[in-house]
């Protein structure tokens, strides 16, 4: 079993689910030729990735279930991520993610087991926007203006819902518990 503090849920304990969704780091320009599918993170994006990966195990931010679109750029940013965070967290690559809609997205969260309380999403704009917007209801006014202007790479919007049940996520369903960026964390310690 994955121990990480007291802020991770555990669906049957508390009968609340956690969804974090997590848009890919920064990256490359296309290059002639190359499909956007194996376009790779830029510099930057590999050193943001690992930062808000810190970021989430110092605030137990761990999830217990990753769903990943397939794409290369979104791969390494898991990768980046879950460097920060305790190893073993099963990782599934799910084709769905790939240039989804937010009703594609929610159709794949859907299906995660109830046993899994806390759960993230790494895939793209504009549909992981879209779907944040969507399904949040209530938490801090300013995180949720914040967000409402944008996802930018790298950003992470963390999402409650009540209940255990993930067939049963609907919109404005849930309360926006953190929305945090690399911008916001530089600004936080300069």
């Amino acid at each position: 079993m994955l121990d990480s503090g007291p802020q991770e849920i555990d669906a049957k304990k508390s009968a609340t689910m956690r969804l974090m969704i997590f848009r890919h780091a920064k990256t490359e320009k296309s290059a002639p030729g190359m499909r956007d599918r194996d376009r790779p993170l830029a510099a930057r994006g590999l050193k943001d990735a690992p930062k808000m990966g810190a970021y989430m195990a110092r605030h137990k931010l761990v999830p217990r279930h990753a769903l990943v679109s397939p794409s290369r750029r979104t791969r390494e940013t898991w990768d980046g991520i879950a460097g920060a965070l305790p190893a073993g967290i099963p990782v599934f690559y799910e084709d769905r993610l790939y240039d989804a809609t937010p009703e594609e997205i929610m159709a794949v969260v859907k299906e995660t087991p109830a046993t899994i309380g806390t759960l993230i999403v790494v895939g793209h704009n504009p549909g992981l926007h879209e779907t944040a917007r969507l399904l949040i209801a209530a938490g801090d006014v300013e995180a949720r203006e914040r967000l409402n202007e944008g996802l930018p790479t790298s950003g992470l919007a963390v999402i409650d819902f009540p209940g255990d049940d993930w067939d049963k996520l609907h919109p404005r369903g849930g309360r926006l518990e953190r929305f945090v960026t690399p911008r916001l964390l530089k600004a936080a310690t300069d």
